[in-house]
């Protein structure tokens, strides 16, 4: 099962300079526990975006073009046929995380979509690509808690790919 796993303002902004936009600890912890029932598949600009990378106790794949790139504690692939294959040897998720390109590279196979939408706007200047929704089933929706450390109002909504 291949699912995809991020944030978004209201205008489908993902990013700024490399980093996101906001901050939200109520995101960081939806993604952490999604994300720790699987492994990983992101970008190597995603990667760099992480503070001490890899993430623990996942499996983090890395697809780069760049042949000569190395990384303590993640897989390197440079095409989606290495990624799908290697990650095929195990029975867990693949959590695609980022960036665009992931995103894009996956978009057709991807069977679970975990989005948490931000209900303001932000500068930036990367947005998630178009994913067609008439394509997937809201299966569950949750408002997420607005407080001292969680600023923003936010939704968090898990949808499957229709049959």
């Amino acid at each position: 099962m291949i699912t995809f796993v991020w944030a978004e303002d209201e205008n489908g902004l993902i990013g700024k300079d490399g980093e996101l936009p906001w901050h939200l600890p109520a995101d960081m912890a939806f993604f952490k526990e999604i994300t720790l029932t699987g492994d990983v598949a992101m970008g190597r600009k995603t990667l760099d975006s992480i503070p001490n990378p890899p993430l623990k106790n996942r499996v983090n794949y890395v697809l780069t073009r760049n042949e000569g790139f190395s990384q303590d504690g993640v897989e390197i692939c440079h095409s989606k046929e290495e990624l799908i294959e290697r990650a095929s040897a195990s029975d867990k998720p693949l959590h695609v995380i980022g960036g665009v390109s992931l995103f894009n590279v996956f978009l057709d196979e991807v069977d679970m979509l975990y989005r948490t939408v931000i209900h303001e706007s932000f500068e930036g200047d990367t947005y998630i690509p178009d994913i067609d929704y008439s394509q997937f089933e809201l299966v569950e929706e949750k408002e997420g808690t607005v407080d001292e450390k969680n600023r923003h109002s936010h939704t968090f909504q898990i949808f499957k790919r229709k049959q």
